[in-house]
């Protein structure tokens, strides 16, 4: 059945008697995410919103669609952002600290991070704090460049983060989990129906853990609250607010130094971790947004939606680096490491609203559909960085890591002060138009006009500049049966860039062009849904690493980067998702490509991925449930440098290698009753030993075998 549009219940039923109007059209009206839900069946999703404003199914959109469900995230235990994506089937999560997160997909950095549709693109591509998964429905994933929807970032991917909202009955549950490392979990969820025009929901958590790593430890709280309210029979309000705070003790800021001096790989304990016993990374933030939907006739609807966020960061860090790059850290005595302490505060402001209208009309014999939009964006932030130059314990000698606790004098952090004051600002507007050529050839045209200004300083670098671009959209879907569709599309995309390079000037534009052709088949009689697609993404001036300069503002070494003349990602992507046999339910991906044009990019990316979720209910007994996941990936590598002169094997290469590896996450769930559920997780089942990732020169460990315990009450 096709998707029916949020109001178009409402439009319909205006037909109908007046007195059966007045109390269905309110309902009908809100329960157009009960409706989209209905497309969701276990670890299938048959409806998408993150590919385009046009009502299309993940079947009838020409990219590869990812979603990743309510059910495989209560399954799994996937409580927050990071691991719910790394059971994905495309994103790579690159943890190369304990709380700034990075993402890649097809070989490239994962930036747009969108809730509900909306949103720029993150601050230097990455996530601060711990992100909590509890406020949403489902996260969506589009495979390549996101053109007609976002414009600006990488021809990666963009993730949408889709809310919870109201649902159709009074409902909710309450779960209390515990696990390893002492950490607790609870987490409430209450949805009320209060008459035929009104309904709330709310979700509350609490999450309190420590860690496999030494020191570490990490407080959550979430609130969020949310209504839809149907004035009158074909116009649906939804407003909400939520409120997250992440605070976190012993974080990671950079990670282990990955070999010694000549070259052999250091091979630390998975618990050690380089951070201060003060080290503190608090993260605030809140969110509030307010949606209208209202049909303007039987074949018109606008839309009108405002995300307003408001972020405060506050930390301490510490962080290590060598005292001498040629000698490097002694491989007799594990010496030759200096901390280097840091006081980093960070508040961001974002607006976002954003405006079209859509619809269908009539031409030669077919149905067409048609959006045309505006959006306009405002990030403001500040950032500032302090350090301790005159008392000795902003940059102390540290002794071998196997030895360090993490105590170190607290320093004083009055000196060097610097940072950033950016304002960015997008205006953009776009079209695409859905025309039916025939029944079964469907052509996708469109494009986003795209205006980005920045003003201010970062570092003591001009952030200014003011850019525009065309980012034209075209796709083509061909139905060559009932079950199966064909498939092509192409887009670009552009960003300006904030990284920067060895004189401590900033990067020139990131330029995207992606190209997909596949098909996606309906299997089991619709239980699930096979996708299958080859793609080429194509980058000019990608930041990539280039080592540590020393910021002439603050006097200490830094990351810096260099941009990529040209590079190329292309490859493969193969996804099931949905009932594969009675009562065995998941998602099975493959994705294997070959990056070509910078040799450090290919050996820290991770070509070959396979993910797998899988749950099982016998039939026998169906209140029990059985599952498990596969997350491997190949070889990965990084050149470091070369030995120095002190060592007899001078001038040899020195290579951080981590050899390919898979985790097996197992689960079993019991339905005890129609309320009462009972579930336990147990992550890296065979306690694999591995490095998070490798896209800095610096890593740290993953964590080892691991369990919890779940029980829910549903009322």
């Amino acid at each position: 059945m096709k998707m029916l549009s949020r109001v178009a219940v409402a439009v319909s039923l205006a037909l109908t008697p007046q007195a059966f109007a007045v109390e269905m059209q309110t309902i009908e009206a809100m329960e157009r995410l009960e409706i989209r839900g209905e497309q969701q069946s276990g670890y299938l999703s048959k409806e998408q919103q993150s590919a385009s404003r046009l009502e299309l199914s993940i079947k009838e959109t020409p990219q590869s669609v990812t979603v990743i469900t309510a059910e495989k995230m209560k399954d799994f235990a996937l409580n927050d952002l990071n691991s719910a994506l790394e059971n994905s089937a495309t994103i790579n999560v690159e943890q190369v600290e304990s709380d700034r997160t990075y993402f890649t997909s097809r070989g490239f950095a994962v930036n747009n991070f969108q809730i509900d549709g909306l949103g720029l693109p993150l601050i230097n591509d990455n996530t601060h704090g711990r992100v909590d998964a509890a406020l949403y429905e489902r996260i969506e994933i589009v495979h390549g460049a996101n053109g007609v929807m976002t414009g600006i970032g990488s021809p990666s991917a963009t993730v949408n983060l889709v809310r919870k909202r109201p649902k159709s009955e009074t409902q909710g549950y309450v779960s209390a989990t515990a696990g390893s490392w002492s950490s607790f979990r609870l987490e409430g969820d209450y949805s009320v129906v209060v008459n035929d025009a009104f309904r709330v929901r709310a979700v509350v958590v609490a999450d309190d853990r420590e860690s496999y790593l030494d020191r570490y430890a990490n407080k959550s709280q979430v609130f969020y609250a949310v209504a839809d309210y149907a004035p009158t029979n074909n116009t649906l309000i939804t407003f909400g607010h939520s409120e997250t705070n992440s605070e976190t003790d012993g974080n990671l800021w950079g990670a282990l130094t990955l070999y010694y001096g000549d070259g052999t790989p250091t091979n630390f304990d998975r618990s050690t971790n380089i951070a201060a016993d003060w080290s503190e990374w608090n993260v605030k933030e809140s969110r509030s947004f307010i949606d209208l939907e209202t049909a303007l006739n039987d074949h018109w609807s606008l839309r009108v939606a405002y995300n307003r966020v408001r972020t405060d960061e506050d930390s301490h860090l510490f962080y290590t680096y060598l005292a001498d790059p040629a000698a490097g850290l002694d491989p007799e005595t594990g010496l030759g490491l200096i901390g280097y302490a840091s006081e980093y505060d960070l508040d961001d402001k974002q607006d976002t609203i954003d405006a079209y209208v859509n619809g269908n009309f009539s031409a030669f014999g077919q149905e067409h559909q048609v959006v045309v939009g505006a959006s306009y964006a405002r990030l403001d932030y500040i950032d500032t960085s302090l350090y301790d130059f005159h008392t000795g314990n902003g940059f102390p000698a540290l002794p071998a890591l196997e030895d360090w606790n993490g105590n170190t004098p607290f320093p004083e952090f009055t000196d060097g002060l610097t940072g950033s004051t950016i304002d960015n600002t997008q205006r953009a507007v776009y079209a695409q138009a859905r025309f039916s050529l025939t029944d079964d050839l469907k052509v996708l045209a469109g494009g986003r006009y795209n205006n980005f200004e920045t003003q201010g300083f970062g570092y003591g670098v001009d952030n200014s500049r003011d850019e525009s671009k065309f980012v034209p959209y075209f796709g083509l879907t061909y139905a060559l049966t009932d079950a199966v569709t064909a498939y092509g599309s192409y887009t670009e995309t552009f960003m300006a860039q904030n990284l920067r390079d060895e004189n401590f000037e900033r990067l020139p534009a990131l330029t995207g062009k992606s190209s997909e052709v596949g098909f996606k088949a309906d299997l089991f009689d619709g239980g699930a849904l096979l996708s299958a697609a080859y793609f080429n993404v194509q980058q000019e001036n990608l930041g990539v690493g280039a080592g540590e300069s020393v910021n002439p503002e603050t006097g200490v070494p830094e990351p810096v980067y260099r941009a990529v003349d040209g590079i190329e990602s292309k490859g493969f992507e193969v996804e099931l998702a949905g009932e594969i046999l009675p009562g065995l339910q998941g998602n099975v991906a493959v994705t294997s490509f070959q990056i070509d044009g910078d040799q450090l990019v290919e050996d820290y990316t991770p070509e070959n991925l396979f993910r797998s979720s899988l749950t099982y209910r016998p039939a026998a007994m169906d209140k029990l449930k059985l599952g498990a996941t596969y997350i491997w990936q190949d070889k990965i590598s990084r050149v470091q440098g070369t030995v120095g002169p002190s060592y007899a094997n001078a001038g040899e290469t020195i290579v951080t290698t981590q050899d390919a590896y898979g985790r097996l996450n197992l689960m079993a769930s019991y339905q005890v009753n129609d309320a009462v559920l009972v579930s336990v997780n147990v992550n890296n089942a065979t306690d694999e030993k591995y490095l998070n990732s490798l896209l800095w020169a610096q890593g740290y460990y993953g964590a080892e075998r691991n369990f919890s315990a779940n029980l829910t009450y549903a009322f």
